[in-house]
Parts: structure tokens; C-alpha cells; sequence
């Protein structure tokens, strides 16, 4: 299991406490949501936001944007100093050249469903992708109820993967915690993106702790 914890549901007064915090708590990855107000109802944060981020801990940055024309952001993105990107199908018309681009500048390219879009829109890009990250809430807040269609969508999209001799990683935001992150790593995903399940107790240290055991 990969476990990223989702800063959306941290203190954005004290982000960088907060990023050391997971880190300390084993946390592999940290997610970062990116909203533009547009594509998703919220709005979150920016290229500067990553680049602080980048300056306090050495994990990865899993950057995840949910904004429009998010083609036009990605240099800003990756300069900022994101590791994974993903581009949701919905919001990138040339896809396959924003993920050409994102394996260029030496990131992990990935593509966002969400929960109504079709496993079928991968079928020509899924070569090209380090992982797919599927939505098992409608985007744009953190805190809302998982999705359990989800879990059936994880393990078809694990057997694409499968039959297509790739090894592509799942991931899933959503929704995920203590009560059904197991359910999630034996339907196929790998990479658990986990917001309220590490932050909503006030120490995100032991969050990240708590949520590993709850999984194994």
C-alpha cells in the first residue's frame, strides 16, 4: 500500500506541520488537490502552495488537478516541484499529449475518472500512464460519503490492466479510511488518498499510523 495523505483536509495555517507531521507517521506520498473554482466547486490552491510544500519535506508530491484547461498549468506544476501529476479526462482535450508532456519533463503521469466516467475512456491512453487515479466521491470537497460503486470500477479497471500485461497503478480519493481501505487494496488498488481519515483527529502523525494498521 501506498498511502497518501490529502493536505485538503489539514490546517492550511500550519501546512508545512502538518506535511512533516504524515511524513513522520509513514505516510509515502503527500496529496495535493488543486481546484480552480470552474471544473470542481471549490477553490483550493496554486503553483506557490506546491513550492512551499516542496521545501518542507522530501516525499513525493502527488499534485492532482482538478481545474480547466489544466494542459495550460502543468510546466507551472512541475516546475513547482510536483513528482505525480494527474489530468482529469474530463478536462484535458488533447490527452495524450499533456501526458507525453508530463512524462517529459521527468514526472508521473496520470490520468483522474470520475465516479460516472467510463472505465472505457483509458482504453487508448492507459499505456501511457504511471497510474490511474479514480474518484470514489464527486470532486471538490473533502469530507463526503464514499462512493461504493467504487469498488466494483477498482477491480474492472484492475483486470484492464491485467490482461493488458501493464503495470499501471490504481489509485482512489474518496471517501477512504479505517472501514474500507482494506476493501480497496483487495479489489486492486494500490495508492490510498486519505484526507479526513489522517487529519480529523488533530494529529495526523498518528492518523497515518492509525490508518496503515487499519489496512494490513
Amino acid at each position: 500500500m501506498i498511502l497518501a495523505p490529502s493536505i485538503l483536509s489539514a490546517d492550511f495555517a500550519r501546512l508545512g506541520e502538518a506535511v512533516q507531521a504524515v511524513e513522520r507517521g509513514g505516510a509515502d506520498i503527500v496529496h495535493v488537490d488543486v481546484m480552480d473554482g470552474h471544473f470542481v466547486p471549490n477553490l483550493t490552491i496554486g503553483p506557490d502552495v506546491v513550492k512551499a510544500l516542496r521545501r518542507s519535506t522530501p516525499l513525493p508530491l502527488d499534485v492532482h488537478l482538478m481545474i480547466e484547461h489544466a494542459d495550460r498549468w502543468l510546466d507551472a506544476y512541475v516546475d513547482a516541484g510536483a513528482s505525480w501529476v494527474s489530468v482529469h479526462v474530463e478536462a484535458v482535450p488533447h490527452l495524450h499529449r499533456a501526458i507525453s508532456h508530463l512524462r517529459s519533463r521527468g514526472v508521473q503521469p496520470g490520468v483522474a475518472l470520475n465516479p460516472a466516467t467510463p472505465l472505457s475512456t483509458l482504453e487508448e491512453i492507459l499505456p501511457e500512464l504511471h497510474h490511474v487515479l479514480l474518484m470514489s466521491v464527486n470532486p471538490g470537497f473533502g469530507g463526503q460519503k464514499f462512493i461504493p460503486a467504487a469498488l466494483d470500477k477498482i477491480g474492472r479497471l484492475k483486470a484492464m490492466i491485467h490482461d493488458r500485461g501493464l503495470s499501471t497503478k490504481i489509485e482512489v480519493d474518496g471517501g477512504v479510511g479505517a472501514g474500507n481501505g482494506k476493501a480497496l487494496l483487495q479489489a486492486g488498488a494500490e495508492v490510498l488518498v486519505a484526507g479526513n481519515a489522517v487529519f480529523a483527529g488533530g494529529d495526523p502523525e498518528q492518523g497515518v499510523r492509525d490508518l496503515r494498521s487499519a489496512c494490513s
